[in-house]
């Protein structure tokens, strides 16, 4: 049992190691605007394809655009560390 405890723990930290990364992705989308870079650059597509999907999630349900200011990136960065808490603690209750 201890192997299989062992097996979860580390999939529940790569887990969280991913939720991590797409903080970051986020971070640096919401950078990338305020600079307006070039729609035809590969990173900047990427970046555009990765994060729109939890962009319109939230803006679905939430009024996320307040004087122009979009705050969508910061309704998903605080989702998102509510997500890694709540499984940093499963995982150490384990």
């Amino acid at each position: 049992m201890s192997m299989l405890m062992e097996i979860i723990q580390g999939l529940g930290s790569l887990v969280i190691s991913l939720v991590n990364i797409y903080v970051w992705v986020i971070i640096v989308t919401a950078l990338l605007s305020f600079v307006n870079p070039d729609p035809y650059n590969p990173v900047v597509q990427f970046l555009h394809r990765v994060t729109q999907p939890a962009y319109r999630l939230v803006r679905r349900f939430i009024r996320t655009d307040f004087n122009g200011l979009d705050l969508a990136p910061l309704v998903i960065i605080i989702a998102l560390q509510v997500i890694i808490v709540l499984l940093s603690a499963l995982l150490h209750s384990l």
